[in-house]
């Protein structure tokens, strides 16, 4: 870690706690007891090195426990540029609060030997399906920009309540803000900022299937929408109401949503892309499976 610049801190330690917050009460002041964080020569820092700015020092922090997630991540695209996953769900995009190794990037850049790979968007943890990463560090940016133009077109799959009274197709435009430490988003008066095409796949005893085509990104969005039109995705812990916390490693009744498919033009190669997960969605294949089954992930 280089340290910054400019900032008031006077030593090394007072830095570090304040940056590294995630790590736990008392965990930085363990590193430096333990002679864990070091310099440029390889010595020890004591806790009490004056702050320099610009300075580098080197530790590795102890990783939390993590319940591994036992589903794989199958990649259905690979070349010199990207890798195209299908992700599995309960299994994080990229690492972020808790989940670290048990999570998609972590675990490609272990199986493909790949320590550059980049996520250049992102799913959801509970929401299975495509995701594209990037191989090459100098081309990321090219990449990442495809969504954030809105240049990539992506198809999601839902199995929801079905409602003979509900219209479709139909495109739903609202307003959502998503607050920090708030789990759930929601919709809100004001200009619409969040667009989703919801069309019928089908529905069956009670069951709807659902295609929808966002146009935008926004936190939650698909699940918000779909819950606003009184159909709210099956396995879902936030929506409508918020739950109590799924237990770790409980693995049962997954959320019922699936990045079905990913199409863009390669700003690298000019290649046109189409990608299509084979996962399937477990409560319509088979209802009481999704609803009563040990967790365990379908084949397909």
């Amino acid at each position: 870690m280089r340290l910054p610049v400019d900032g008031a801190w006077a030593t090394v330690r007072e830095h570090l706690v304040e940056r590294l917050t995630g790590a736990g009460p008392g965990t930085v002041e363990s590193m430096f007891a333990a002679g864990l964080v070091v310099g440029a020569d390889g010595r020890a820092v004591p806790p009490d090195a004056p702050y320099r700015p610009g300075m580098f020092v080197w530790f590795h922090r102890e990783l939390p426990a993590e319940v591994p997630v036992p589903f794989p991540v199958r990649v259905v695209y690979r070349d010199e540029h990207i890798v195209v996953a299908d992700k599995p769900h309960f299994l994080a995009t990229t690492p972020r609060g808790t989940h670290i190794a048990q999570t998609a990037l972590a675990r490609l850049r272990h199986e493909l030997g790949v320590p550059t790979l980049t996520a250049a968007h992102r799913l959801d943890r509970l929401t299975a399906g495509l995701v594209l990463f990037t191989v090459r560090p100098e081309e990321r940016g090219a990449y990442q920009t495809l969504f954030r133009d809105r240049r990539v077109r992506k198809e999601y799959e839902a199995v929801a309540p079905y409602d003979p009274a509900l219209a479709l197709p139909r495109t739903v435009r609202s307003r959502i803000v998503k607050e920090r430490g708030v789990p759930a988003a929601r919709e809100v008066a004001g200009e619409p900022n969040a667009e989703t095409r919801v069309e019928a796949a089908g529905h069956r005893a009670g069951l709807g299937r659902y295609r929808l085509v966002p146009a935008t990104g926004q936190t939650h969005q698909l699940r918000v929408h779909l819950t606003a039109l009184g159909v709210p995705i099956l396995g879902d812990p936030l929506y409508p109401e918020v739950t109590a916390p799924v237990p770790p490693g409980d693995f049962r009744r997954p959320l019922q949503l699936l990045a079905r498919r990913l199409a863009f033009t390669d700003p690298v190669t000019g290649v046109e892309h189409t990608f299509t997960s084979t996962r399937r969605l477990l409560a319509w294949t088979s209802y009481a499976d999704w609803a009563d089954g040990p967790g365990a992930e379908p084949a397909g």
